[in-house]
């Protein structure tokens, strides 16, 4: 058993497909088949079955792939355990973040990390929660930075702080100039939502369980739109369409003279946004470089957590 056929294995349950393992392997297809049988074959169990277009995974063969990406980790340990004593922060940090937090907090944290930590280059994927997480278990991400709630996943996690929701509406709607906004108030309006597979579209049902319905009685939502963004959404918005909620880092510095964001009255509803990585990642000084640059970030409007 060598690392190269654990190297395998992980790319083939990662990708679904031989062809594309190889491919990320940087190996010919019958290089790695050949392999993964050779394994398959002292283990004296089949870790994959193939059949159709996508090959699966048997359930031991679960087992197996996780075991193999820790012990990856742990080989990978090795080589930054050498590097630590040179720099401890040489090298890329790969980092998952959510669609709704990207757009607003990468431009200045980038910013933050070159001019403090010009060695650990950020490698950045932008992708829906349960991606990400999938991506951390198998290790092609070293840490991401997502809101809370996820499925417990035996992550480590750190908080970063609380955001606060506001409401985005029309400056010519008639609840525009409010001083606030209660979550009862906005069951008569028409929501414009994230699509399905954005957390952020979840915590906005959680606050006002009425959009989840299509309702055409007074007391309902008359009717509800879906966005694929944020930008997106808040364009609809200023057009006249309906009205949304949004995380308060969203809410531009300059915003536009055709919107008007309010805030909601008490309990203002919030979401828990946190670092995560996997536990057997040894580059702890590298997630506190992260976390440092994460603080450094004007963050305005949001409750800063320790």
């Amino acid at each position: 058993m060598t690392l190269t056929e654990l190297r395998y294995i992980v790319a083939v349950a990662r990708e679904r497909h031989f062809g594309r393992a190889a491919e990320a392997c940087f190996v010919s297809q019958p290089t790695l088949s050949v392999a993964i049988k050779k394994l398959e074959e002292e283990l004296d169990m089949k870790i994959f079955e193939r059949g159709g277009s996508e090959v699966s995974v048997t359930p031991l063969g679960e087992e197996i792939v996780r075991q193999a990406q820790s012990v990856l980790d742990q080989a990978g340990a090795i080589k930054e355990i050498a590097k630590r004593g040179k720099d401890p922060l040489a090298g890329a940090l790969r980092l998952g973040i959510i669609y709704t937090i990207g757009p607003y907090l990468l431009p200045e944290l980038v910013r933050n990390t070159i001019e403090q930590y010009p060695q650990m280059p950020l490698m950045l994927q932008e992708n829906f929660t349960a991606k990400l997480l999938e991506m951390l278990r198998t290790g092609e991400l070293d840490c991401a930075i997502m809101a809370e709630p996820f499925p417990d996943t035996g992550l480590a996690t750190a908080p970063l702080y609380d955001e606060p929701f506001v409401v985005a509406l029309p400056a010519a709607h008639p609840l525009a100039d409010r001083a606030n906004i209660s979550a009862e108030e906005l069951k008569r309006e028409t929501m414009l939502l994230l699509g399905t597979g954005h957390c952020f579209r979840d915590h906005v049902l959680e606050v006002c369980p009425e959009f989840a319905r299509f309702a055409s009685d007074a007391e309902g939502i008359r009717r509800s739109f879906e966005g694929s963004s944020l930008e997106t959404i808040k364009h609809m918005v200023a057009s006249g369409m309906g009205v949304t909620v949004v995380p308060k880092l969203s809410v531009a510095r300059d915003p536009s003279a055709h919107l008007r964001f309010v805030p909601f009255s008490a309990p203002v509803p919030t979401r828990r946004v946190v670092l995560a990585w996997r536990r057997s990642f040894t580059r702890y000084e590298a997630i506190a470089a992260l976390r440092n640059a994460v603080y450094a970030c004007e963050l305005s409007g949001v409750k800063r957590l320790s």
